[in-house]
C-alpha cells in the first residue's frame, strides 16, 4: 500500500478553533455592518440651531406676506381699482407681439370652467394608482381648502372686474375680482406637484428637472395672463398670490408632517426608503 503524501488526505490541516473562527468572521466583516457613530453634542446642538434659523426666517416670510395680503385687502375693498393697476394693464396690452394673444389665452385655459377640478381629480386618481396616498390627501387640501378660501375672500372684498370703458376685455366674469381665482389654483395645484416632484423624483435627473420646470412655468404666466386679458387688475393677482402662497405653505406644512408620521399609508415609509436605497446603489 501507498503511504499517504504530505498535503494530500493523510494529513489534515488543524482544526480552529471557535475563538479562532469568531475573530476571523470579525476581522473580515465590512465596515458598513459596524453601527454608525452617533454625532457629537456639539454637532446635534449647531444642528438645532441651524434648523431654529430656518424655522424663523419661514415664520417671517409667512406673516410678512399674511400681513402684506391684509393691507392689500383693506385697500381693495373701498377702490375698485388703484392708478397703477389702470397703468400695468395698459401697458401690458400694449404689447401686440405676433402670437402674445395666444400664448396668454392659453395660458388660462387650465383654470378656466371645470377644466382645474378635472386636473385636480386626474392628479388624486395617479396619486392613488401610484399608492401615494399622503400626496392624494395634500393635494385635495391645498386646492379644495385654498378654493374656499378664494370664495369666502372675494365675498367680503366685494371688488368688480376691471370694465371695457377702461382697459380691453376679453370676456365676461360672474364673480368678484379680488384675488384672482384661475391665480389662486395655479400656485395651489402646479405649485404642490413642483414641491412634490422635488421630495419623490430623484435628485440630478433630467426627469425631476423637467417636472420642475412644467410646473413652474404655469405659475409664473397666469399672472401676465390674467392682467392682459383684462381678466383681473394687477393688485387682484398680487393679492392671490400672497393668499395662495400663505395657503401652499400650510398645505406643504401639513404634508411634511403627514409624510413623516405616514398618517394615510403605513407602507409609503417603506416605500419611500426603498426607493432611496435604490437611487443610492444607482449612484455607485
Amino acid at each position: 500500500m501507498k503511504q499517504d503524501e504530505p498535503g494530500r488526505a493523510g494529513v489534515h490541516p488543524p482544526e480552529t478553533t471557535d475563538s479562532e473562527t469568531t475573530d476571523s468572521e470579525t476581522i473580515d466583516a465590512p465596515r458598513a455592518a459596524q453601527p454608525a457613530a452617533e454625532p457629537s453634542p456639539r454637532r446635534r446642538l449647531s444642528e438645532r440651531l441651524l434648523a431654529a434659523r430656518k424655522l424663523v426666517r419661514a415664520e417671517a416670510v409667512f406673516f410678512a406676506a399674511l400681513a402684506a395680503f391684509a393691507v392689500l385687502a383693506l385697500y381693495a375693498r373701498t377702490d375698485a381699482y388703484f392708478a397703477w393697476d389702470l397703468r400695468a394693464t395698459l401697458a401690458l396690452q400694449s404689447f401686440d407681439a405676433p402670437g402674445f394673444h395666444t400664448l396668454m389665452r392659453a395660458a388660462s385655459v387650465f383654470g378656466d370652467g371645470l377644466n382645474g377640478w378635472v386636473l385636480t381629480v386626474v392628479a388624486m386618481l395617479l396619486f392613488f394608482l401610484r399608492r401615494r396616498r399622503t400626496e392624494m390627501f395634500a393635494l385635495l387640501f391645498s386646492v379644495g381648502g385654498g378654493q374656499l378660501v378664494n370664495r369666502l375672500v372675494k365675498s367680503v372684498i366685494g371688488r368688480p372686474r376691471p370694465v371695457a370703458e377702461l382697459v380691453r376685455v376679453s370676456g365676461a366674469w360672474a364673480r368678484e375680482s379680488f384675488p384672482s381665482g384661475h391665480v389662486t389654483f395655479y400656485v395651489l395645484y402646479f405649485g404642490f406637484l413642483f414641491f412634490a416632484a422635488f421630495a419623490l423624483l430623484p435628485r440630478g435627473t433630467n426627469v425631476r428637472r423637467a417636472a420642475l420646470a412644467l410646473a413652474a412655468l404655469p405659475v409664473l404666466f397666469i399672472g401676465l395672463s390674467r392682467v392682459y386679458l383684462g381678466a383681473h387688475w394687477a393688485s387682484d393677482v398680487l393679492g392671490a398670490y400672497l393668499l395662495s402662497g400663505v395657503w401652499l405653505a400650510i398645505s406643504v406644512h401639513l404634508y411634511g408632517r403627514w409624510k413623516a408620521r405616514s398618517t394615510f399609508h403605513r407602507e409609503e415609509v417603506e416605500a419611500t426608503v426603498a426607493q432611496r436605497a435604490t437611487d443610492e446603489t444607482g449612484s455607485l
